[in-house]
């Protein structure tokens, strides 16, 4: 072979050798390597998470908020507070209570008017509103304001502190938007939820964000012994003060939760009382305006992994008995601190919350078979449940009040004489008696009567003195209007002023 011919038989072998190694380089590229090679890179892959499915499109949230918005109301309530009662508005913002808005004592010490402001809905067409007890726990007056614009007087059915949970009832005769009640144990952490409310007086406000969390204890009842029925929902949409009382509701617009407590210290970390806990309770305030709780008499906690090894038990599933109260039900039983109820009834107990729950649901009187865990033994122990103490005790007011026409409109008056048109500016050729006080919430302040003004006349009659004003009111029926004529001070007006007799 020639010089020349052994050179080109030599540069196409080189040729063939190189496209060799490039085409294995590119089979690898492209995923077409033998068998032997892809089994090693199937194995690894074999041990990741498998693949989440592809995103689906965002919820319809406009149309979702056409669906809830109706269903949801602005409760706004009035009452009348001490001065001392109001320290809390100094600097110490009560997460439970957020609703009220900021405000201060008064500079003198009678009681004052307070209001405050909160949400609701309705869940049925009736006009049963759910809301937190907070929001009209203690309220003389609750109106309700629709996303009509209608305004209108409710009245509470039922309240349980316990749970905050209360029940109100407008008064009215149409036909509500009611939302569906969910189920809040079928909630995911990470669904998509919205809140609707009253936040800062800002009717129909919505929110969204998702589930950020479930079963949170905050501590935040008022009750100690209310604090073991917190399982609250916690979630990232922007709740505000003044959203306490509106719906948690998931795509499907039915109520998950019940926005109920912020915390100031962070962002974005809202709560709400699981529907589930809702449901449980509002056919007893209904029916007897409060809820009557089955009661064992035994702290408890849940069984940890030291309490596990300690006691030898099986699995961390029940609930561990620290203390058992003293003449108390579980103690008549024979109940011990150590001892770990494992089932209520048929119920299986995988920790305190079951048992809470189980137990709660039950009446008072009722006998429940406990299965316990005693020295690594099972045994069944029969306990007959008490009525699980109230966190508010019926206190009855010792003070009297008059029961006069004058003291039902919720007004002092006075003669006119030259100290008290000195004193309220009055002119002398005004007649009359001078308004000198006027209670909170009462149909006088209703209808903006404020101390200075003169009453010149009651319906048709004139009046000249105290005796006058008190005669002529006593001739008005209860449940009649009444019309008085007034002088003003502060704008030198004359005017109407009308007034319902209770």
């Amino acid at each position: 072979m020639n010089t020349a011919r052994r050179k080109r038989v030599l540069s196409m072998s080189a040729v063939a050798v190189g496209s060799l190694v490039i085409g294995i380089v590119l089979a690898g590229g492209l995923g077409l390597t033998p068998a032997t090679v892809a089994s090693k890179e199937s194995a690894a892959a074999s041990a990741a998470l498998p693949p989440l499915p592809p995103p689906s499109s965002y919820p319809d949230f406009a149309a979702l908020a056409d669906r809830v918005t109706p269903a949801v109301v602005s409760v706004y309530t009035e009452d009348v507070v001490k001065p001392q009662d109001m320290r809390r508005y100094h600097g110490e913002m009560d997460p439970f209570e957020f609703f009220f808005g900021p405000g201060g004592p008064r500079p003198d010490s009678r009681p004052r008017k307070r209001t405050g402001a909160g949400s609701g809905f309705f869940i049925s067409s009736d006009g049963l509103i759910v809301t937190n007890n907070h929001v009209v726990e203690g309220a003389e007056k609750i109106r309700v304001r629709l996303t009509d614009d209608t305004e209108l007087p409710a009245k509470v059915v039922g309240r349980d502190p316990a749970t905050d949970v209360a029940l109100i009832k407008i008064d009215g005769k149409g036909s509500y938007s009611a939302l569906p009640l969910g189920d809040s144990d079928g909630l995911r952490v990470g669904e998509w939820v919205m809140a609707v409310g009253n936040p800062l007086a800002m009717e129909h406000t919505v929110t969204v964000g998702v589930v950020s969390a479930k079963g949170r204890t905050l501590g935040i009842s008022p009750d100690p012994n209310s604090r073991s029925f917190e399982d609250f929902i916690q979630t990232d949409a922007a709740i505000n003060m003044g959203n306490s009382g509106g719906p948690l509701v998931n795509v499907r617009g039915e109520v998950v939760g019940m926005n109920t407590a912020i915390n100031a210290g962070g962002q974005n970390l809202g709560f709400a009382i699981p529907v589930n806990t809702i449901k449980m309770v509002v056919p007893q305030l209904k029916e007897k305006g409060k809820v009557v709780r089955g009661y064992l008499g035994v702290q408890i906690t849940n069984v940890d992994q030291k309490a596990q090894e300690s006691f030898k038990l099986p699995s961390r599933e029940g609930a561990l008995v620290q203390s058992v109260t003293k003449g108390g039900p579980a103690d008549k039983a024979g109940m011990r601190e150590g001892d770990v109820i494992v089932a209520a009834g048929e119920t299986p107990v995988k920790d305190t919350r079951t048992l809470i729950y189980r137990v709660s649901a039950m009446p008072p009187g009722q006998k429940v078979d406990l299965e316990v865990i005693r020295d690594g033994k099972r045994q069944a122990i029969a306990v007959t449940l008490g009525e699980r103490p109230s966190s508010e005790g019926e206190q009855e007011s010792s003070t009297t009040k008059e029961d006069t026409p004058a003291s039902k409109l919720g007004i002092q008056v006075d003669d006119l004489t030259q100290r008290t048109r000195r004193q309220f500016e009055i002119p002398k050729e005004i007649d009359g008696v001078v308004v000198t006080d006027v209670t909170d919430l009462s149909p006088a302040d209703d209808a903006n009567l404020r101390p200075g003004d003169v009453v010149m006349r009651v319906n048709d009659i004139d009046v000249a003195s105290e005796g006058d004003f008190r005669d002529a009111i006593s001739r008005v029926r209860s449940g009649s209007m009444v019309r008085f004529y007034i002088y003003r001070p502060q704008g030198d007006v004359k005017t109407f002023v009308f007034l319902r007799m209770p």
